[in-house]
């Protein structure tokens, strides 16, 4: 039997402890505050820096309706046209090739493939090309496309490299947001009658598709400002150039790219060029997050 005496002791033990759980609460709390300033400051500080100094060039009257063709190093004019033409020629290209190939990989994962010797072997490849450097794919289509099968340079050829970039991504983002579809609308729809294929393509990919759509978007973003294929597989141009299977052309990566070759940094011109195509690639791809963010609301299932 607990004593009388014995009552205060204990609600002072409690009282420390909830004291100590208390404080060890809130410097859990200061030092994940802390962590997310510290993750959040050099994003803020790279966004303010490309704004303040990108700003000017996209105010320009001839930014968004004139290309660089006729225009020198040294001399201000022309405009981002043609790199901003071929930068979404490039993001159509991959993505009409990758989204189908990439979600297909993934229902099959989940849906299909269970745990039979062929979905290990794509588990396997998909992890080892989500791993593969952006110059390793240019190399790889470099010898494929221009070395073996003797075709031009060409924009072309670019896009399949990133393709090999987009694919593990989207192929990823598809198997992890289909797991977890709970089993029990799959099984609600079998009860139903429905076959397979129509409840995979009206109640399991509907349900995923906001994160299916993220994975897109980071495999996109991620391939729109790789350089490494555009110097390998093609030239950069200055003029426009809407041919994706011949001739050189322009984006914003080798625009970049080509302004700090002819003196970005030392002169004022081309710096302010550098900097105005690195805001359009970043305003690029913030539009392109908010459309899908806004179809991915649309499409979503509507809660009953």
């Amino acid at each position: 039997m607990t004593s009388m005496l014995d009552r205060p002791l204990k609600w002072r033990t409690l009282a420390g402890r909830g004291r100590r759980r208390r404080i060890a609460n809130t410097v859990a709390t200061i030092l994940v505050t802390l962590a997310m300033l510290l993750a959040l400051a050099p994003l803020l500080w790279l966004l303010c820096s490309v704004a303040i100094n990108g700003f000017k060039a996209l105010t320009s009257s001839t930014w968004w309706t004139h290309s660089q063709a006729g225009t020198t190093a040294l001399n201000p004019g022309g405009g981002a046209y043609h790199a901003i033409v071929g930068t979404l020629l490039l993001g159509l290209a991959c993505a009409a090739i990758s989204i189908p190939i990439g979600v297909l990989v993934g229902i099959y994962l989940v849906e299909y493939g269970g745990r039979s010797p062929l979905a290990r072997l794509v588990t396997f490849t998909v992890d080892i090309l989500a791993g593969v450097p952006s110059i390793i794919a240019a190399l790889f289509i470099y010898a494929v496309w221009v070395a073996a099968l003797g075709l031009p340079r060409s924009q072309f050829a670019v896009a399949l490299a990133l393709v090999l970039m987009m694919l593990p991504v989207i192929a990823r983002a598809t198997d992890e947001m289909l797991r977890i579809v709970p089993v029990d609308l799959r099984e609600a729809s079998y009860a139903l009658g429905i076959p397979k294929w129509k409840t995979i393509a009206r109640v399991v990919i509907p349900t995923g598709l906001s994160g299916i759509l993220t994975g897109i978007l980071l495999a996109l973003a991620r391939v729109l400002g790789e350089t490494s294929p555009l110097l390998i597989l093609v030239g950069y141009s200055r003029a426009m150039n809407f041919d994706m299977f011949s001739g050189f052309m322009g984006s914003l990566p080798g625009m970049m790219y080509d302004q700090t070759a002819v003196g970005a940094g030392a002169n004022p011109v081309p710096t302010e060029r550098m900097w105005g195509a690195a805001l359009t690639l970043i305003l690029l791809i913030a539009i392109i997050n908010i459309g899908a963010r806004v179809v991915a609301k649309t499409f979503a299932p509507k809660k009953t």
